[in-house]
C-alpha cells in the first residue's frame, strides 16, 4: 500500500482518488474549494461522445478562428478589452498553431480518441457496478442546418467510420422523431445521430465517486490550498496555511492552477485557461402538453453549442474564450446560448430562474492531456484535459492508478506523457 496525495478534486482528481483507493492505496485529496467539482467540472455540457473528442489544434483551424474571432455569434472569442487579453496567450497560441500540422493532428487525435473510448467503457462499468444515477441519458445528435454543413461534416464522418463509432446520418423527419420537442419551424437539413453516446451530470457523478472513494478509505481536505511541493522518495507538500505533509507519491490534478504548484519542482506546462460558458434552467412544464426540451443531448454544429437534458433541467453550453478572466462574463456569449436554445426548443426553459456559469478549461496547445511521471521524483501528473475532462476522466484515472501501482498501462500512452513537450 502506497500513501498518495492528490491535489485537486475536480472530476479528474476525484476519479483518480477512487481508482487508487480501489487498488488499496492510502489516498488523501487536497482541494482549495469547499467541495468536489467546484470549478471546471461544475456546470459543463455533460456530453459523453468519444467519437467527437478531438484536438482543437487541427488543419484549417487557424483560418476558422481568425474568421470567427470578431464576428457576432461565434464559438471562439478573444477575452479582455477589445480582445487584448489574448495577447498574454500568444506563446500558447504559437504552440497551438504549430500543432495544427496534419501529422501532429493525426497523432494527437488518435491518442485522445483511444483514451476517450477506454474512458467511456470505464465510466459505464463503474455506473453499472456501483449502480450510479447521475441524470444520464442515451443519445447524441449533431444538428446540421444546411446541405453545405452536411458536406462540411464528411471528414468527421469518415473519422467516425474509421474508428468504428456507431452512427448514422438522418434526415430532419427522423431527427424530430428522436427529439419530438425540436422546433418544427427551425431550419434543419440533417443530423449525425450517435445512439450509443449520451449525456450525464458530471458534478453529480463526481460527488457519487467521492462517496465511493471515502467508503474505500480515501480522505478529503477541502479549503486547503497547496502552494509548494518538495520532490523525493517521500515527496512533501505545503499549504498556504503553512501545514506540511509527506507521502510516497503526489498526483497533481489541479487544472489551470497546476503550474503554480509545479513551479516549485521545476516543471512548467504550456497550459492555458480557455473559458467556456453555460446556462442551466428548469424545464418548463405545461399541463396537457408533451414534455418540452431535449430528451438527451444535441450539438448545434454551426455555433458549436450543446443543449443537454439533465433531469428536470436544460443546460446550454458553448464558446471558447481565449485570454479572458474568470470574473468577467461575456454578455454576447450568453446571448448566443439563449439564441440557440430558442431556435431549437423555444419556450422550453424557465429562463427567469437560469443560472449562468463560466469555467476555465485547462487546455494544452496540442490537445491530449498529460498522464504519468512529472520528471520530479515522486510527483505524477493527470491534467490538461481541456474541454474533454468529463469524457476522459475515468480512463485517465485508471491509467494513472495502474502506473502508480507498478503495472503496465491498459492503453498506449506514448502520446500522453510529458516527454512530448521536451
Amino acid at each position: 500500500m502506497t500513501q498518495v496525495a492528490i491535489i485537486g478534486a475536480g472530476i479528474v482528481g476525484v476519479t483518480t482518488a477512487y481508482e487508487l483507493a480501489l487498488q488499496g492505496h492510502e489516498v488523501a485529496v487536497f482541494e482549495r474549494r469547499a467541495s468536489v467539482a467546484a470549478e471546471t467540472s461544475f456546470a459543463n455540457a455533460g456530453i459523453m461522445a468519444p467519437g467527437y473528442v478531438t484536438p482543437w489544434a487541427a488543419p484549417g483551424m487557424t483560418w476558422k478562428i481568425m474568421r470567427h474571432a470578431f464576428s457576432r455569434d461565434t464559438p471562439v472569442r478573444l477575452g479582455g478589452f477589445g480582445g487584448l487579453g489574448a495577447l498574454a496567450q500568444l506563446p500558447w497560441i504559437w504552440r497551438w498553431w504549430r500543432a495544427c500540422r496534419p501529422r501532429l493532428h493525426v497523432a494527437n487525435r488518435t491518442a485522445m480518441q483511444r483514451l476517450a473510448r477506454f474512458s467511456r467503457e470505464r465510466t459505464l462499468e463503474l455506473s453499472r457496478s456501483l449502480r450510479l444515477e447521475y441524470e444520464q441519458a442515451d443519445g447524441y445528435m449533431v444538428l446540421l442546418r444546411t446541405e453545405r454543413e452536411l458536406m462540411a461534416s464528411q471528414r468527421g464522418l469518415d473519422l467516425l467510420r474509421e474508428l468504428g463509432v456507431v452512427h448514422e446520418v438522418i434526415d430532419a423527419e427522423r431527427c424530430r422523431e428522436i427529439e419530438p420537442a425540436l422546433n418544427p419551424g427551425a431550419k434543419l437539413h440533417a443530423a449525425i445521430h450517435l445512439a450509443q453516446d449520451g449525456v450525464g451530470n458530471c458534478r453529480q457523478f463526481a460527488h457519487l465517486i467521492k462517496a465511493e472513494a471515502q467508503r474505500l478509505g480515501a480522505s478529503f481536505r477541502f479549503e486547503t490550498d497547496v502552494r509548494h511541493l518538495t520532490p523525493g522518495l517521500r515527496p512533501a507538500l505545503r499549504t498556504a496555511a503553512g501545514e506540511e505533509w509527506s507521502f510516497e507519491a503526489v498526483v497533481v490534478c489541479a487544472g489551470v492552477q497546476a503550474n503554480a504548484v509545479l513551479s516549485s519542482v521545476g516543471v512548467r506546462l504550456p497550459l492555458a485557461p480557455i473559458y467556456g460558458y453555460s446556462v442551466t434552467a428548469p424545464v418548463r412544464h405545461v399541463d396537457g402538453h408533451a414534455p418540452l426540451g431535449p430528451r438527451a443531448a444535441l450539438m448545434d454544429e454551426r455555433y458549436k453549442v450543446a443543449i443537454s437534458r439533465l433531469g428536470q433541467r436544460i443546460r446550454v453550453s458553448g464558446s471558447a474564450e481565449i485570454g479572458g478572466r474568470a470574473d468577467a462574463m461575456n454578455v454576447a456569449a450568453l446571448r448566443t446560448l439563449y439564441r440557440v436554445l430558442d431556435e431549437w426548443f423555444p419556450g422550453s426553459a424557465v429562463t427567469r430562474d437560469a443560472q449562468h456559469w463560466k469555467g476555465a478549461r485547462p487546455m494544452l496547445p496540442d490537445g491530449p492531456p498529460v498522464l504519468g511521471e512529472s520528471g520530479a521524483p515522486g510527483v505524477w501528473l493527470n491534467l490538461g484535459h481541456g474541454s474533454s475532462g468529463w469524457a476522459l476522466a475515468c480512463g485517465s484515472a485508471r491509467v494513472l492508478a495502474e502506473r502508480i501501482s507498478g503495472r503496465a498501462s491498459p492503453i498506449d500512452t506514448s502520446r500522453l506523457t510529458l516527454a512530448r513537450w521536451h
